[in-house]
């Protein structure tokens, strides 16, 4: 099937196949015959060298736990073109890090006027990467074909302002597609109407993916999203529980029109197996660790 894909575009358009895929935009694509490894170690090795982290001491884990950046006027000012350009940096590289995106996108809220413990914080992500610079996402080739989604918030969890930060992540047959960390514009009222934005944010990424999927005519109705509130399960099921949530803005409410619809179903599971976890706060090493092993990160 290959090869007669391969001569239908060479017939009709003027291009030429260089072979097995092995690079693209950035990313390492290692294909093996149980599955495919994705990760992106030589520009791991490339922004070590440049900010000169070829030889420091490692990290365990990429953000210390309970402790939360803040503006702190009276601290030392750091060279803003740096703590940008590490930054940039970073953010190319959450294209297949996961890992670090949470930590990443915290730093990331300081780059108008950064400070020595700002800088502190990403020295310790380039630390982390020196200890971990092979990991990358691995795609099993055999597993169910479904999809299925985790959603999660932090309630109140930025220091400066108390809104808060939702994650979630979609798996196609259980291997990991997408994934989101985002700091919401609104204060929540309550975890659960935290836990509500989150779950609405990540609906709307699994009903894109259910129509990109149409495409190659798969139909993944139905799609399981696992949230760790019950609260935010009885508001999405519950007409009762929907109707005394006025206070929360009516763009987050399509989730009820997408259950109602059975273009998804809300799932209760336990907090310590919400893989998700780690988009929306910081963990110790052996929590972390589970938690980016749960999402296919490995070494190869």
């Amino acid at each position: 099937m290959s090869i007669e894909f391969e001569k239908l575009m060479h017939d009709k358009f003027q291009m030429s196949s260089i072979g097995e895929l092995s690079f693209f935009l950035g990313l390492q694509v290692k294909q093996k015959s149980d599955g495919i490894f994705i990760n992106q170690d030589k520009y791991v090795a490339k922004i070590l060298k440049k900010f000169d982290f070829a030889s420091v001491k490692t990290a365990s884990t990429p953000m210390e736990t309970n402790k939360p950046l803040t503006k702190d006027e009276e601290a030392e000012d750091v060279d803003v073109h740096l703590y940008r350009s590490m930054i940039g940096s970073l953010i190319y590289l959450t294209a297949s890090r996961p890992d670090i995106m949470f930590v990443v996108c915290v730093c990331a809220r300081f780059q108008l006027t950064p400070n020595i413990s700002h800088l502190h914080v990403v020295k310790r992500i380039f630390r982390y990467l020196k200890g971990q610079p092979k990991l990358g996402i691995w795609y099993p080739r055999d597993s169910p074909f479904d999809l299925e989604a985790f959603s999660n918030s932090d309630y109140a969890g930025a220091s400066l302002d108390r809104k808060f930060t939702t994650g979630g992540c979609q798996f196609l047959a259980k291997r990991l597609i997408s994934w989101q960390c985002k700091k919401q514009t609104i204060v929540a009222n309550s975890t659960t109407e935290a836990e509500y934005v989150a779950a609405a944010n990540c609906c709307g990424q699994v009903l894109w993916i259910q129509n990109q999927m149409l495409n190659y005519g798969y139909n993944l109705i139905n799609t399981n999203i696992y949230i760790d509130n019950e609260s935010t399960i009885c508001i999405v099921k519950n007409p009762v529980s929907h109707t005394k949530t006025k206070h929360i803005e009516i763009r987050y409410h399509f989730i009820r029109d997408s259950y109602e619809e059975k273009l998804i179903q809300v799932i209760k599971i336990h907090t310590d197996k919400n893989v998700v976890d780690h988009l929306t706060k910081s963990f110790n090493v052996s929590r972390f660790n589970f938690l980016i092993a749960s999402f296919g990160l490995l070494n190869l």
